[in-house]
Parts: C-alpha cells; structure tokens; sequence
C-alpha cells in the first residue's frame, strides 16, 4: 500500500510539473505572438510613410529650382530602407539587424525633416492644399510610429520578462523561445520628429546649395 501511494504521489507530482509546463509554454507562445504582432504594426506605420514620399518628392519636385540634392537624398535613404532584409511577420531575433534597421529609418526621417525645412523657402510649396495635406499625413505618421515603437517594446519586455522567469526559464530555450531586442532610444528621440511649419513667420534662412 504504501509503494503505491509512493507511486500515486509521484505520478500526481509528474501531472501538475506537466500541467505548469504546458500553461507556461502557452504563455509564452501568446506572448511571442503578441510582440510579433506588434512588430507588424511597427511595419505598418513606417511602410505608411515610405508610401508617402513619392508624392511629397513629386509634389515639392515642381517648385522652380528646388535643391536638388535634398531630393535625392530623401529617395536615397527610402531606397536605402529595402536593402535592410528583416522579417515582415515575426519580431527580430538579431540585435544587430534591428539596429541597423533603426538606422535607416532614422535617416529617412532626418532626410525628410532637412527636405521640409528647405520647402519654407518656397511660397508656392507652402500654399500647396497637396503639400498641406501631405505635411500633416507625415506629422500623424511620424507621432503614431512613435507609438507603436513603444507599445513593441512594451510587449517585448513582457516576453522577455516571462522567458527569464522562473520556471519557465527551465524549459523556454528547449522549445525555441529566445530573447527579442528592442528598439533603442537615441539622442533626442524623446519625441517624434517635428514636421510643423510656422506659416506665419518669415522662413528660416536656409544655406545655399554649393555648386
């Protein structure tokens, strides 16, 4: 009697491990597949504003003598953004390629600041309805990539929180479940990039271009 209540302690002991074991696993696939959603999202909102700069070039490409060397530096760095191969359905697992993925989005987005600041020189830009339009469809996409680069790191945080936990930090790398990077602030990234203009103030001076 008593090894049999040895071995019904034992095979009660193996069904509540093998029953932890299976919500924790579970939890980490909601999790993984919560961060990798979020990423998705991510991709969203910058594919929204690499969709916008054809027209904005186009549009602020018809002002007379328009330095041309701002446009091409704006189609340089979009261009420059397919080069970065990442996955479009599941979060980075590669540091280094989601940083240098940050990098080239952060130069489209300097390129695009240093192309709207020179468009202040020129009135018929800024009483463009076109331009107008465009100007504020980048400002809520410049504020909603914020976003969502936040709320990316918010759920990988909790992934990552839950792989490093006790006990599924016993079992998670058994069953593929390893750390995701973050995105990462930069100098000044507090806020999204202003894309504001002040219509009702002289235009900034703006060097000229050098030959």
């Amino acid at each position: 009697m008593k090894k049999l209540a040895v071995v019904g302690i034992f095979l009660g002991a193996l069904v509540v491990l093998a029953l932890v074991a299976v919500g924790g696993y579970n939890r980490l696939v909601r999790l993984s597949q919560q961060a990798d959603s979020q990423w998705a999202q991510v991709q969203n909102v910058y594919q929204r504003r690499a969709d916008l700069i054809p027209n904005l070039v186009s549009t602020v490409a018809g002002a007379a003598n328009f330095e041309k060397s701002t446009l091409m530096e704006v189609t340089q760095a979009r261009a420059s953004i397919g080069k970065v191969v990442i996955s479009q359905n599941s979060a980075p697992a590669d540091a280094a390629k989601l940083a240098e993925f940050q990098r080239a989005q952060g130069d489209l987005g300097s390129a695009l600041s240093r192309l709207l600041v020179v468009a202040e020189k020129y009135p018929e830009l800024r009483a463009s309805q076109n331009f107008r339009d465009l100007q504020a469809q980048l400002e809520g996409t410049e504020n909603r990539i914020s976003v969502e680069r936040g709320r990316f790191n918010d759920a990988v945080q909790s992934y990552d929180t839950a792989i490093k936990s006790f006990p599924a930090v016993l079992y998670a790398g058994l069953f593929g479940f390893k750390e995701k990077p973050y995105f990462t602030a930069t100098p000044g990234a507090e806020a999204p990039p202003k894309v504001q203009f002040n219509f009702s103030s002289p235009p900034s001076a703006v060097p000229a271009e050098k030959p």
